[in-house]
């Protein structure tokens, strides 16, 4: 299984490294989050997917992994996507609570600039949940790679 599989989860990490050293950067300058961070997280996404259902035909068609450890750090990356992305949706939430604002509504009473300075806060914080996911599904992916 090693020989198929390895090359994918190999694939996945440097997906998720890349995403997540683009995140980073944009964080930690205080950039906005720009597409090409987005389509890097959806890529790593996807290629978990494809690592799992990878993984599940080999098992299917009898091949085995040599440490039974393996099917965990292929199932966790689709676990640690979905839980991103529920933290991710509730940031916007937690930016609005965190401004005394009820709910987006509430945002339409304030000036364009603190709109938008809202919206660029929002953006950010759902970027640093992703990224410190991507940093997670890197290490998942590595050790998938070493125990195949």
């Amino acid at each position: 299984m090693a020989s198929a599989v390895a090359p994918f989860a190999l694939l996945l990490a440097a997906l998720n490294a890349v995403a997540a050293a683009v995140g980073a950067w944009r964080w930690w300058r205080a950039l906005e989050p720009t597409p090409w961070f987005w389509r890097l997280v959806r890529a790593g996404q996807a290629a978990a997917i494809a690592l799992a259902v990878l993984a599940g035909v080999l098992a299917l068609a009898g091949e085995r992994p040599d440490d039974g450890l393996f099917w965990l750090y292929v199932a966790l990356p689709l676990a640690v996507a979905l839980i991103a992305e529920q933290l991710r949706i509730a940031s916007a939430q937690a930016e609005l609570d965190a401004r005394g604002l009820a709910d987006a509504q509430a945002m339409r009473a304030l000036s364009d600039g603190e709109q938008r300075a809202i919206v660029v806060a929002i953006l950010r914080r759902e970027m640093v949940v992703m990224t410190c996911a991507c940093g997670v599904v890197v290490f998942l992916a590595l050790r998938a790679a070493g125990t195949a």
